[in-house]
């Protein structure tokens, strides 16, 4: 697989990564064995690059991560603290990234994680010394490698890609979501700071594979969170409408190549953005892992069928969703 260097990390990954979340929770039952068989798919498929939080489940992502780290070398892990607590700024001080931190390393049986996230913290965040002066100290005291922040809006990235030792940006990006490229990763690029493409199947609305009928299970964000009851909606189909989105995916399946899915498609379109570091599809099971990473061997798509996706995105998806995030 092809790799790229993770911003300030310095590490090479492979552009396609794993996203843990859906072995968590939120996303429907997945059972441990196939969480297990996804994972191991997806690193025997040349994927190095394994995303996780320590909300997801509750730990249950990330001990799960840690047991494929027992089987493989040469993995880079990334997991993501803060959101355990009702948020404010004040919850993110050195005492908890400590305490987050022992917990995060313990699920993961490692002593250093190779970079830690702040999980989509308040804007005040951003602004404030103390918190970028802790995380070094972490690094310093090698509890951590490097750090860096998944965030819900572009202003939110230009703040942190502005913070000298921030190493790498989490994002929304994909065909339902253009706005980081008019100006996040320009600056990412300039800054040398990584970008990490999350969402990037629109919570799978870019697989191809729903229709109107569908029915998501209760304990299924796609079904909780289509308002933004329990998060940001953003998080839910990129905070596309429902039926608004199946009427893109008509409009942008007759791209797809021959001899790719959807799902593929779509991933080769985030590689193809000139600052992506890596993507990280989840996977609910070993056939979606290896899916995913063929994705790396697309060759890139051409300027024509960039263009359509943004009219498309023009026409369809703008009016919702380039003001708010």
């Amino acid at each position: 697989m092809e790799t790229r260097v993770l911003g300030r990390t310095g590490r090479d990954v492979g552009v396609v990564g794993f996203g843990a979340w859906q072995i968590g929770d939120a996303w429907g039952e997945v059972s441990e064995a196939d969480a297990l068989d996804a994972l191991h798919a997806a690193a025997d498929s040349g994927v190095t690059f394994f995303d996780t939080a320590d909300v997801y489940g509750d730990g249950r992502s990330e001990r799960l991560v840690g047991r494929l780290l027992k089987e493989y070398d040469g993995l880079t892990v990334a997991t993501k603290m803060g959101r355990r607590m009702a948020q404010s700024p004040e919850i993110y001080n050195p005492d908890n990234f400590r305490a987050w931190n022992d917990r995060s390393r313990a699920n993961l049986g490692v002593d250093t994680i190779d970079l830690v996230q702040l999980h989509c913290p308040p804007s005040a965040v951003y602004a404030d010394d103390a918190v970028f002066d802790a995380l070094d100290a972490m690094v310093e005291q090698q509890r951590i490698a490097a750090y860096g922040v998944s965030v819900e809006t572009c202003e939110q990235a230009l703040a942190a890609i502005r913070r000298p030792n921030v190493a790498s940006v989490q994002i929304i990006l994909n065909a339902f979501r253009l706005k980081p490229l008019e100006e996040v990763l320009p600056a990412a690029r300039q800054a040398g700071v990584g970008v990490i493409a999350r969402v990037p199947l629109a919570s799978g609305l870019l697989s191809g594979r729903f229709s109107a009928d569908t029915v998501f299970s209760a304990d299924d964000h796609r079904a909780f969170n289509r308002n933004g009851e329990a998060f940001d909606v953003g998080e839910t189909f990129s905070g596309v409408d429902y039926a608004t989105g199946l009427a893109a995916v008509e409009r942008l399946r007759p791209l797809v190549p021959e001899g790719a899915t959807m799902a593929q498609f779509a991933l080769r379109w985030i590689l193809d953005q000139p600052g992506v570091s890596v993507v990280i599809p989840g996977a609910r099971n070993a056939a979606q892992a290896r899916g995913n990473a063929a994705a790396a061997d697309l060759p890139p798509l051409s300027a024509d069928v960039h263009a359509r996706v943004r009219e498309v995105y023009d026409e369809l998806i703008r009016p919702l969703v380039h003001h708010r995030w």
